[in-house]
């Protein structure tokens, strides 16, 4: 294998850029940003399989998912709160029924 001149140039950067990308997928780097090697899989996973204009469709569903989630869990919190002070709007009022 013979280097031609003008070559060796862009070689050695694009060498160096791979060198650099798996430097930052090591073990100690992936540990120092606070991700581990199956959190690394896992996107290298979805970046793999899933296009870029999927990948933000599935972002955005689960934001919605969440917001969704965040409403439900709102409603119990007020319906909670509301039997705390005694004042429910879900509460039926009481008929006293006299038996002889």
């Amino acid at each position: 294998m013979t280097d031609q001149p003008n070559s060796t140039p862009d070689r050695t950067a694009e060498l160096e850029a791979r060198i650099a990308d798996l430097e930052r997928r090591s073990p100690g780097a992936m540990m120092q940003s606070g991700r581990s090697g199956l959190e690394e899989a896992f996107w290298a996973v979805m970046h793999t399989v899933f296009p870029e204009e999927a990948r933000k469709h599935l972002k955005t569903a689960g934001k919605e998912q969440l917001l969704a989630a965040r409403v439900y869990l709102d409603k119990w919190i007020e319906r909670l709160e509301e039997k705390e002070d005694g004042s429910s709007a879900r509460t039926r009022p009481h008929e006293k029924i006299e038996i002889e």
